[in-house]
């Protein structure tokens, strides 16, 4: 199956809707807005909230396509302003690195699309997009799965594994299997 990226944006929320609605709202009804300010909120308000960030500019991700024209994933990322929550805090924040200029937080591929580089092309495509924004440091909090057996469907910050293909190193391990990854991103 051939795929392609695009921005999530105004013109893609549609597309980006129809696959979380098909996922039965994304990790228990998440829209992918835990890690934005409004993250606590519960209920089906959470829509609403991922729609407004969306038309707003207030929330990033590159979608991934299929040759149908229908997502089948995504990489979140954004600012720290944006994106202010992140897993394992008080880890992170007892010897917190430099304050990066985006953070990747979430990642989500459709059941029936996992193994098949998806994942893959939606991090090349949030890269490319931020490198078109301007570029700078790259943060995300990922897990080794290197040895162990882990579900996919766990797995909705990446692996430190992928991410080290493209270039991120490991800072410090802030959980069990957590680690703190980043990269400088040169601008387009």
């Amino acid at each position: 199956m051939s795929y392609t990226v695009r921005p999530l944006d105004a013109a893609s929320w549609a597309t980006f809707a129809e696959l979380v609605e098909r996922n039965n709202g994304i990790f228990g009804g998440c829209w992918c807005v835990g890690f934005h300010p409004e993250g606590a909120q519960r209920g089906p308000g959470r829509r609403a909230v991922k729609e407004d960030r969306v038309r707003t500019s207030r929330a990033h991700a590159a979608l991934v396509l299929d040759e149908h024209g229908a997502a089948q994933g995504w990489c979140q990322y954004g600012s720290p302003d944006e994106l202010p929550s992140i897993k394992h805090r008080r880890a992170y924040d007892k010897d917190a690195p430099p304050r990066p200029d985006w953070r990747i937080t979430c990642f989500y591929v459709d059941k029936r699309h996992r193994g098949q580089g998806v994942a893959r092309m939606a991090l090349e495509g949030a890269l490319d997009q931020i490198a078109r924004a301007g570029g700078g440091l790259v943060e995300a909090i990922s897990e080794v799965t290197t040895g162990r057996e882990r579900p996919g469907r766990f797995l909705f910050s990446a692996t430190v594994e992928l991410f080290e293909q493209y270039g991120f190193t490991r800072g410090r391990q802030v959980g069990k299997q957590a680690w703190i990854v980043s990269r400088v991103v040169d601008p387009a």
